[in-house]
């Protein structure tokens, strides 16, 4: 009450200053002294600053904490706790007796109100008619979160879930090893979704070139890292790969056969070189040959193909809609959909040739992709 009073007092005298009706000194300000600290008394704008200090702590102190950060306790969410927590337990939310099926942390669906950042936490058993492979994933994205954190991981357990529903439903996109959900999808995504990169390819791309040219008259074999797409397959049957990168494993050999590639590689941000997922390399496709409709393993990454080789009569189809290669230009492609590439011309014409590199999905986040490279870090 003294230091309310004060400042009634100090506030209104400030005033009446302004309004000219009465001059101002600090020495009208009745100032007491300073008998705690045993000296002589403060000048009066030093003993003013420190009563608004205190008037400050005073009105910091006495607010009510902010809840706006807080998770609703009705809802399906909940904070992390550890289980030597000594908070309430609900009997309602109590976790199950421990069972054959393996138990995950989920978050109850709210329309309009899930967030991938949300923490995940509850008990829910595994799906029963999930996979093996997905209850593998699943195991490792569990030894994820209790090596760093569950936060972030929304998408990701949503995803793991519900892969047997997506492999079983019909659908135009169809990953076969993990969908993650709540990610925009379109056949063909624009060059803004990965300018850099992409003015970083085409600017390589007479090196490029040059680097394959001379690979490819050493011949095409087996023995010089090339690896037919189907075993003994020729180029003029179907397609084969030169690869830099395999499943998120540098092939050595290659990269020093192709030095500057592989230079350029590495000075993407976004390539995929730390997991399954991710592979890079040059794709001969032969005259005649015709890819039929397949699915990408996952909606997380974009095929980016650097045109290199491309005959006129070439076609690469993805979720029904058309698109052909261009020398020294790139596409994107999301091969989550279903695809066709194919090579009408003939053998005068050669094999269509692309760098084919996979990026990162623009909409995949950082917890996100360092998740994924633990989860599908290769064997």
């Amino acid at each position: 009450m003294i230091i309310e009073s004060f400042l009634s007092f100090f506030l209104s005298f400030t005033v009446a200053h302004s309004l000219s009706i009465m001059p101002w000194s600090l020495d009208l300000v009745p100032l007491p002294p300073c008998a705690l600290l045993g000296g002589p008394p403060l000048s009066g704008l030093l003993w003013t600053v420190l009563l608004l200090f205190l008037w400050y702590c005073y009105r910091v102190g006495s607010d009510p904490p902010s809840h706006s950060g807080m998770l609703k306790s009705g809802s399906g969410r909940s904070s992390f706790s550890r289980s030597s927590s000594r908070s309430p337990v609900d009997p309602r939310h109590s976790a199950p007796k421990a069972s054959a099926a393996i138990t995950m942390e989920t978050v109850e669906e709210e329309e309009g109100t899930e967030s991938y950042l949300t923490p995940v936490l509850s008990h829910a058993p595994f799906p029963t008619e999930a996979a093996t492979e997905s209850r593998k994933l699943y195991r490792a994205l569990q030894e994820y979160a209790k090596r760093y954190s569950w936060a972030g991981m929304g998408r990701i357990h949503k995803g793991l879930r519900n892969q047997a529903r997506i492999n079983d439903r019909p659908s135009i996109q169809k990953p076969h090893l993990f969908y993650l959900p709540d990610v925009p999808s379109i056949p063909f995504f624009p060059r803004d979704a990965h300018r850099h990169d992409i003015e970083v390819l085409e600017a390589s791309y007479p090196i490029i070139l040059a680097e394959f040219q001379a690979m490819y008259q050493r011949g095409i074999d087996t023995k010089l890292g090339w690896n037919p797409s189907k075993s003994h397959v020729l180029i003029s049957q179907g397609q084969t790969v030169f690869p830099l990168y395999n499943a998120g494993v540098c092939v050595a050999s290659n990269c020093r056969a192709c030095p500057c590639t592989y230079r350029t590689l590495l000075s993407l941000r976004t390539f995929i070189s730390s997991n399954s997922l991710g592979s890079a390399g040059f794709w001969l496709l032969g005259p005649g040959a015709t890819l039929g409709g397949s699915y990408g393993p996952t909606n997380t990454r974009l095929r980016c193909h650097l045109g290199l080789q491309t005959p006129a009569r070439c076609e690469l189809v993805v979720g029904g809609e058309p698109q052909c290669w261009s020398e020294g230009h790139c596409l994107l492609v999301d091969d989550s959909f279903l695809h066709t590439i194919s090579h009408n011309g003939g053998a005068e014409d050669g094999p269509r040739v692309i760098f084919s590199v996979d990026l990162w999905h623009p909409n995949v986040a950082a917890a996100e992709r360092q998740a994924l490279d633990y989860i599908f870090a290769p064997e």
